[in-house]
């Protein structure tokens, strides 16, 4: 049944257009938010969850990622090079399998994060992973426990656990999940979105998802940013 993970991947790669001009000249996962970066927070979690070893990816202005990179002891960082493409969500994990292993991983966005409350989530979405009915396990939330989202959400959970898509009543996706390395067998290399193989695993029954029982803040836009700096100091 459960299964802690202690390997990871932090999606840094994207091009950040939508949070120009704060991204003009620093990677959107370098912009900070109460002092800190925003892919810092992620990181904290990975540590907390006992995770030893994460890789970034990195394409936008990579020799800042992989500068930052260098001062983060806790998990040990290593860099998977994209600045020769851009692979989107499911392309940059493709790339970097290598060094994931073959054991399933967290996978964590690097422009959002989130709150605890009570066990963290990399905890339990640890202990919710059943690997003979699982190729992926999503983190949700609830739109209204949001800060700086503002859509209708992304999935319904099932009665059995299983991830139906629907884009109103429904949870948004929040930027975290456990996948199994299965999920990517007989993929090429090349550009595509997470969403492809998520739909795979929706038709084989295998996309499951935990809702989070926290709060979820997106730095999407540069008014993001003051709006999580609000909720974290009333918090």
């Amino acid at each position: 049944m459960a299964f802690y993970p202690k390997t990871a991947m932090i999606l840094a790669a994207g091009l950040g257009q939508r949070m120009r001009p704060l991204t003009d000249h620093t990677p959107k996962p370098l912009l900070h938010v109460n002092g800190k970066h925003v892919i810092e927070y992620g990181i904290e979690h990975l540590a907390t969850a006992g995770v030893d070893r994460a890789v970034v990816n990195k394409h936008y202005l990579p020799d800042q990622i992989e500068a930052w990179a260098k001062t983060i002891s806790n998990p040990k960082l290593m860099s998977s090079d994209e600045s020769d493409a851009v692979l989107e969500t499911g392309g940059g994990i493709v790339r970097a399998l290598p060094l994931l292993g073959s054991d399933p991983f967290f996978v964590l966005n690097s422009d959002c994060f989130w709150t605890d409350k009570g066990t963290p989530a990399l905890q339990r979405l640890s202990e919710a992973w059943d690997d003979a009915k699982m190729d992926c396990l999503l983190l949700l939330c609830d739109p209204k426990q949001t800060t700086g989202y503002d859509g209708d959400g992304d999935f319904v959970i099932d009665g059995n656990g299983r991830l139906i898509r629907k884009t109103h009543d429904a949870l948004a996706y929040i930027g975290g999940y456990i996948v199994h390395p299965r999920l990517f067998w007989g993929v090429g290399e090349g550009k595509f979105s997470m969403n492809v193989l998520w739909n795979k695993a929706i038709a084989a029954g295998r996309l499951f998802g935990l809702k989070h029982e926290g709060h979820w803040l997106h730095v999407g836009t540069p008014d993001a940013i003051p709006k999580a700096e609000a909720y974290l100091r009333r918090s």
